[in-house]
């Protein structure tokens, strides 16, 4: 049974929808003591990093998310969900995240002409081997909106990227824990094969 988290962020019923339009159980849940029930758990969220850190905090679910994590329970951050995974956020001053992949979270960097948020249709480009791209081809279209993004620091970790006028984080992944900056909910038959992919993974690698 996948384990959607509500924390008070985004947009979780439509990720729930998008597992359980894949034939998969998931339930949406509110309540950290009952995170352990589930095989795999999502973190969803759209909006700011410091309003999601406080958030997890305010409701309970730091600690019970480290826990899982270092009992190797397969985890999926999505979107803000994914840049939680990181040890710190800048948006709106810094921010301590969950520490489960290395790294910040900085604003895209402006240039001319390049319009941010980053909203739309990108490629992502496969950086490592994973379970959650079995079947999936190289340069596949997935749908982004952001205007912060995830400065690994442990290259291994990166493992995929799409071109915004540079190269942006688009997956990381450590361990058992991955995420996505893009929405595989909003992302069609590719985003329904990655959430089928992690629903399938035993969180090794």
């Amino acid at each position: 049974m996948i384990g959607v988290i509500d924390y008070g962020m985004g947009n979780l019923r439509s990720v729930a929808n998008a597992f359980y339009e894949n034939g998969l159980e998931v339930e949406v849940i509110s309540e950290p003591d009952r995170l352990e029930d589930y095989s795999h758990l999502v973190l969803p969220g759209v909006g700011h990093f410091g309003k999601a850190v406080k958030n997890i905090d305010e409701r309970g679910f730091r600690g019970p998310l480290a826990a899982l994590a270092a009992a190797g329970r397969p985890m999926l951050g999505l979107c803000v969900g994914m840049q939680l995974l990181a040890e710190v956020g800048t948006e709106g001053g810094e921010s301590r995240g969950l520490g489960l992949v290395a790294g910040r979270v900085t604003a895209i960097p402006p240039a001319p002409g390049k319009r941010i948020p980053h909203v739309g249709w990108n490629e992502l480009n496969i950086q490592r081997d994973h379970p959650v791209f079995n079947g999936l081809k190289q340069g596949r279209d997935f749908y982004f909106v952001h205007s912060y993004q995830f400065d690994v620091a442990d290259p291994d970790n990166l493992l995929g990227s799409t071109d915004y006028e540079g190269q942006v984080t688009a997956v990381v992944g450590r361990a058992n824990v991955i995420g996505f900056q893009f929405h595989p909910e909003k992302s069609q038959v590719n985003g329904a094969k990655l959430l089928e992919n992690f629903a399938d993974w035993d969180g090794v690698c």
